[in-house]
C-alpha cells in the first residue's frame, strides 16, 4: 500500500510474508487491531502464532483482539541500522502486553535516549505502514488515562490517519 500524507510511504525492503499461521495477526494490523492467540482450554493468551497452546498444548485456540496496552521490558537503541531500516525508529524493544505475552517491536513517539525509556514505561500500540506492510509499534501511553489512544496508521511522518477498529 502506498499512501501519501506528507509524502510517499517509505520503502521497506524487509516486509514480513504472512503464513497461514500468522495471517490473522497481519490482517489485524492492517485493520488497526492487535490480535494474538488465546487458548480456550486454559484461557491464556500467547504469542508467537502456533496451532497449539504454548501453555497447555491444547489445539482449542482462537485469535482475539487485545487492548494494545503494554509495558517496556527491555530495549536497545540501534545506532547502526541495517540497510533498509535507516528511516525507522532505532529503538528495538521487548514489550509485555497487559494480557501477558511478550513481543518484539519498535518504540516510536519518543526521542531515542535512555532517560526517555525507563523500564516498565507504560506503552500503547500504534500501527505504522512500512512499504506494503503494516506493523504494530508502541508509543508511550497517555499519562492521564488507562485507555489507549485511538489506533492510527502512520507512514513515518508526524501525520496519522485513524483506522476504524
Amino acid at each position: 500500500m502506498n499512501t501519501t500524507t506528507a509524502g510517499a510511504a517509505k520503502p521497506f525492503a524487509h516486509a514480513p510474508e504472512p503464513t497461514p499461521e500468522t495471517l490473522p495477526f497481519w490482517e489485524g494490523a492492517r485493520a488497526g487491531e492487535l490480535r494474538i492467540q488465546r487458548c480456550r482450554s486454559c484461557a491464556r493468551h500467547y504469542f508467537d502464532p502456533r496451532p497449539h497452546c504454548r501453555h497447555c498444548a491444547s489445539a482449542d485456540t482462537e485469535w482475539t483482539r487485545v487492548s494494545g496496552r503494554a509495558r517496556l521490558v527491555s530495549y536497545i537503541i540501534n545506532h547502526r541500522p541495517a540497510p533498509g531500516f535507516r528511516d525507522y525508529s532505532p529503538v528495538i524493544a521487548m514489550v509485555q502486553l497487559d494480557e501477558g505475552p511478550t513481543l518484539m517491536s519498535n518504540i516510536v513517539g519518543v526521542e531515542p535516549l535512555p532517560e526517555n525509556l525507563p523500564l516498565d514505561l507504560r506503552l500503547e500500540v500504534r500501527f505504522e505502514e512500512r512499504g506494503e506492510a503494516v506493523l504494530p509499534v508502541f508509543a508511550p501511553a497517555a499519562p492521564d488515562t488507562d485507555e489507549p489512544n485511538a489506533a492510527a496508521v502512520t507512514t513515518g511522518s508526524e501525520e496519522t490517519r485513524q483506522v476504524t477498529a
